[in-house]
């Protein structure tokens, strides 16, 4: 899990410059979107690579800005990432039951 240390790190760069007033929750899922596109982007022409290995480097700064943008959106909220992630992980696990969703790829309706 993202420890509370690197939340305030995230925090702390935007404050000291201060950024947080651009930081709307459209503006902020936008720059999600598009950091996740350029993650996407390493990928596209792969053909056989699924792993990219030789790019990971690349892989990490990106990921590592879709994470910085879902902590500024979650802090924009008053989230708890922790919180809000078991809720998910509760539901998908209701939706995916290991009996049904082990070792198969199907979508939940159709299991």
């Amino acid at each position: 899990m993202i420890s509370k240390e690197t939340i305030d790190i995230v925090k702390k760069f935007r404050d000291d410059r201060n950024w947080s007033q651009f930081h709307n929750p459209k503006d902020l899922a936008i720059s999600l979107n598009l950091e996740a596109a350029e993650l996407l982007e390493i990928y596209q022409w792969s053909a056989d690579d699924l792993e990219c290995l030789k790019r990971l480097d690349e892989v990490k700064e990106e990921l590592a800005d879709v994470l910085c943008y879902s902590i500024l959106l979650a802090d924009r909220y008053g989230l708890d990432l922790d919180e809000i992630i078991q809720n998910k992980m509760k539901k998908n696990a209701e939706k995916y039951p290991v009996e049904k969703a082990a070792g198969v790829s199907t979508k939940y309706t159709d299991l």
